[in-house]
């Protein structure tokens, strides 16, 4: 059996280990310390020691990072004006102040703990050609006048010229930098090296890793691939691309490269979709995708590659739509539901349950009664997309998406995308400052992220630190709420984010663990919410959004139809502020399922909204003395969205 195949196999015992029918049914935690092999041999119980923290085996603090970045070795980015290179993307990462494209210093307010500068793999290292007007390019009319373009300040126009010809598949390819050319082993290296440079277990974690950037049509079905590898197993293969003959749009064709690195190098990798909403109803497919029917390969394939979903960033928020949940008051969040990636075409409403995190998981209960497997089982995370090499996503230091939106009086009233033919336009305004991933991992290294992401202990923030802890079991009391470690009884009694309960035991209901602390440089806290989707006795998807804590528990009482009254807002817009006078900084219960049925597949995830804050466009209004444009948001609710877990009759 090769190498990675073997590592998969013991991957899966040990994911069943930690959240199968034991830990359901309330067994012991396997993440919690056991005895030794001497200690059991002897037939001795180990003995207690005083210190509660020896020995602990679970994750004891989430890491919070951003699995998304581009550089100046994106072909778009590059062309939008970006020139900052990997190793100054992780250096800003890790906490120093560096120089943005557009001549400003910017430094983060507190540094990350991982991050992934995620370029492009279709035409890495094609951006240096063009900027430096080689013999290829300038003899090519389309590459001369884009080099003309960028030298001559239309830098972002070039950069939708090149998208758009990229989705239409109409890129200069004698000019685009391929798999086995110099240009593009240069590049790949360099990022590489980028990586293991900036890569400090323990301290700081620098992952590998590219876009997949399948957009055929400007249908956004676009993948992240990180490794868990360093450079020895990395180098060893060179990214996929989209383009033809050299590779494919097909995720599936994704899947098995993946598959071919691992049973090659024995390393492993995963992939992250993102902007489920720019892809015109195709990323969430429930009958065929790339004119083939979903069959068990399908669903098995994407089940084993995309164990998590990048549910926030500048794009959008992909959780909900208010159009798929009508009864969520908080569904509409920063949506960006217009068209598809470059506006070329215009959104339908029956595009839209295809598109959106919690369709998707709904989706994926039904498919799974009917093939056996669910392909849509997987946890949520936040990253940025920001393609200026700025990881840089709180609301009062926002540098944009692009170098062209990086701070200044006129990015309040720029155009982003429009679409003359289709109506489609998208304002600058619009861009949202999100989003990152958090992970409870055991340690900050590569090897533990990564595995935290295989097992899905993580969650999604639209940028500030909250730390959220959630857990399912049978047996949770109000008592469990009352203590000051929710982790200790929920790993021992349950399963963690991301985890399974199965085979409801008799006359058992789940219960459910769920705690919240506010950032510590940030807003308090709204409320946490569930999120439960389910299949009824008849094969029909059913959702609903429970208010299980809130904050000014004494003064706001839910009314007569179960509505909880809003929190308020202290925002002073005018002076882009706020104060910590509403809400609570903590929020901690347990909550069991009023409407459960053990014959139903299920699942729940939490939702933790802060108090209304400044958003990025009031900082700016404020700074730069700018009347925004009429339509505005001005502020926001920051949330974090947990992984799911499910329950499986």
């Amino acid at each position: 059996m090769p190498i990675a195949a073997l590592r998969r196999t013991l991957c899966a015992a040990v994911l069943a280990a930690t959240t199968g029918p034991a830990m359901a049914a309330g067994g012991a935690s396997a993440g919690l310390p056991a005895p030794d092999a001497d200690t059991a041999a002897r037939g001795h119980t180990q003995k207690p020691v005083y210190s509660p923290y020896a020995s602990r085996g679970y994750p004891t603090r989430p890491f919070f990072g951003d699995t998304h970045l581009h550089t100046s070795f994106s072909m778009d980015a590059g062309a939008f004006g970006a020139r900052l290179t990997p190793r100054d993307a992780y250096r800003f990462a890790r906490g120093n102040e560096v120089t943005a494209s557009s001549g400003q210093p910017v430094k983060l307010s507190r540094p990350l703990d991982f991050l992934v500068v995620a370029d492009h793999s279709d035409g890495m290292g094609f951006f240096p050609q063009v900027m430096a007007g080689g013999a290829a390019v300038m003899a090519d009319p389309q590459g001369r006048k884009w080099h003309d373009m960028i030298r001559g300040g239309q830098g972002a126009e070039a950069a939708i010229e090149i998208i758009r010809s990229f989705g239409a598949g109409s890129l200069p390819k004698d000019l685009v930098s391929v798999p086995g050319t110099a240009a593009y082993r240069d590049a790949w290296q360099a990022t590489i090296a980028a990586a293991e440079e900036a890569n400090q277990p323990g301290v700081f974690t620098a992952f590998i890793g590219y876009e997949w950037t399948s957009n055929t049509g400007a249908n956004n079905l676009h993948r992240n691939v990180i490794y868990r590898d360093g450079a020895d197993l990395a180098r060893q293969l060179e990214p996929l691309i989209t383009m033809k003959p050299w590779g494919s749009d097909n995720p599936a064709d994704l899947w098995k490269w993946m598959a071919g690195y691992e049973d090659k190098t024995g390393g492993n990798v995963l992939a992250i979709a993102h902007n489920g909403n720019l892809s015109n109803g195709l990323m969430f497919p429930t009958v065929e995708a790339f004119g083939r029917k979903l069959d068990r390969g399908y669903v098995e394939g994407r089940a084993r590659w995309e164990r998590l979903y990048e549910v926030t960033q500048t794009k959008g928020t992909g959780e909900a739509h208010p159009f798929l949940s009508p009864n969520d008051e908080f569904a509409g969040f920063e949506l960006w539901d217009k068209g598809n990636l470059d506006g070329s075409v215009a959104k339908t409403p029956d595009m839209l349950r295809y598109e959106y995190a919690r369709e998707a998981l709904k989706a994926g209960l039904v498919l799974e009664q009917k093939l056996g497997t669910n392909p849509y089982k997987f946890g949520l995370i936040g990253s940025s997309d920001a393609h200026n090499g700025l990881a840089a996503m709180e609301e009062d230091n926002f540098f944009g998406k692009t170098t062209p939106q990086e701070p200044s009086p006129e990015r309040l009233t720029k155009t982003f995308v429009a679409d003359m033919r289709t109506g489609v336009k998208i304002m600058d305004w619009e861009v949202g400052a999100s989003g990152y991933a958090a992970v409870w991992a055991t340690e900050n290294t590569r090897e533990a992220i990564f595995d935290a992401m295989e097992r899905r202990e993580t969650y999604a923030t639209t940028g500030p630190r909250i730390v959220v802890r959630f857990f399912g079991g049978w047996d949770f009391t109000d008592a469990d709420a009352g203590g000051r470690m929710p982790a200790s009884v929920g790993y021992s009694k349950g399963v963690p984010m991301g985890g399974d309960l199965r085979a409801a035991p008799p006359g058992k209901v789940p219960t459910f663990l769920v705690a919240a602390l506010k950032d510590p440089l940030g807003a308090n806290l709204d409320r946490i919410q569930v999120v439960k989707g389910w299949v009824d006795a008849k094969g029909g998807v059913n959702e609903k959004v429970y208010d299980v804590a809130w904050g000014d528990a004494d003064r706001r009482k839910p009314a007569a139809d179960g509505k909880l009254p809003p929190v308020g807002s202290t925002v002073d817009v005018a002076n882009a502020t706020w104060t910590n006078t509403i809400g609570d900084p903590e929020l901690i219960t347990v909550w069991q399922d009023p409407d459960f049925d053990p014959r139903q597949r299920a699942f729940y995830y939490a939702r933790v909204l802060e108090i209304p804050t400044p958003r990025w466009t009031a900082y700016d209004a404020k700074r730069f003395g700018i009347e925004p444009l009429a339509g505005t948001s001005m502020t926001l609710q920051e949330r974090a969205y947990t992984a799911p877990i499910w329950y499986t009759p």
